[in-house]
């Protein structure tokens, strides 16, 4: 309901009456003013004028579900986007929804997770700290094998939404971060639950440093945020309404067949092609140059000995890339 009065005083001119956001949201005077109170607890500015209403000054970075969806227009991702204050972690919240029958398209997103992780079940900095993390449902009638041309899917997304909202210069680092320069500004990790022979459902789950001044001395040196390259805030609720907008368009696309014209732009904006990469195999570490990237998702090296080998998964090594 908090979220329903933001958006009518985000876009009234000038007051609006109590009366009529009483008869706009179906609630009592009493209760708007009950939800008035709660969110100028929560660091919203509302001017209120006896015989005029309440006025919208200043809101504070939080997202907004009402926002993120109004006249959104999507067909697959964003149907229905929730945002929460906190979390354990956005994959795991959809997991839990997916079990109760949660519809595909579903958003779930957090000002925070209490146990963010990223691939390997490293542990991803996501505190109340400025940062967009934000999870997705899809259920796609596609074989196991499929999961790392899913992946190349919601990174090239990802990629051209930062670059077409900030203007920075935002690279993918195969398979699944984004970075600006050598510092990392966006990571993704994608799960899903499959049969032998088919996905259940597939869960990416996105955290992209958005508004962060700073981070944990540990990655300080291997991490970037958008306000750190900009100068600039970025408002976090009209950012994912765009992120979803391109996710829609390139998943839906890659659900039916992700264009030759895709693949290509999404090899010339991949950091990784062209560098010395080392990759760990059966224990041993191989080297060599990154040398394409298959219509699967797939990273092909040639090795220093002269053999092109191909890899779907795992732990890379990028030099000169954190």
């Amino acid at each position: 309901m908090r979220s329903k009065i933001v958006s009518i005083l985000e876009t009234s001119e000038g007051y609006i009456s109590g009366e009529r956001l009483s008869k706009e949201l179906g609630i009592t005077r009493s209760a708007v003013w009950k939800h008035i109170k709660e969110l100028k607890e929560n660091g919203y500015e509302i001017e209120s004028v006896h015989g005029m209403g309440y006025r919208l000054k200043s809101a504070p970075d939080l997202l907004n579900a009402e926002r993120i969806t109004a006249g959104l227009g999507v067909s697959l991702v964003g149907r229905t986007v929730v945002t929460l204050k906190t979390v354990d972690s956005t994959n795991e919240e959809i997991k839990r929804l997916a079990r109760e029958g949660a519809q595909e398209g579903l958003v779930v997103a957090s000002e925070e997770q209490t146990a963010g992780k990223g691939r390997f079940g490293r542990l991803w900095s996501s505190g109340n700290d400025g940062g967009l993390y934000f999870s997705f449902l899809l259920k796609p009638e596609l074989p196991p094998a499929d999961l790392a041309s899913i992946t190349l899917a919601v990174g090239y997304a990802v990629c051209l939404a930062v670059r077409e909202c900030t203007g920075l210069d935002a690279r993918i680092k195969w398979p699944n971060d984004i970075i600006i320069g050598n510092k990392k500004l966006c990571g993704i990790l994608t799960e899903m639950a499959a049969q032998s022979d088919r996905i259940d459902y597939v869960i990416p789950g996105i955290g992209i440093n958005v508004n962060n001044r700073e981070f944990p001395e540990h990655i300080s040196s291997k991490a970037t945020s958008i306000y750190m390259e900009t100068g600039e805030m970025t408002d976090r609720s009209e950012f994912l309404r765009e992120l979803l907008k391109k996710l829609d368009t390139v998943i839906s696309g890659f659900l039916i067949s992700l264009s030759i014209d895709d693949i290509e732009h999404f090899k010339t904006i991949c950091a990784t092609i062209g560098r010395t990469v080392s990759v760990i195999r059966s224990g041993q570490e191989i080297k060599g140059v990154a040398r394409d990237i298959t219509a699967a998702g797939e990273l092909v090296i040639m090795t220093s000995e002269g053999h092109e080998l191909i890899i779907s998964s795992g732990e890379v090594t990028v030099q000169g890339i954190y």
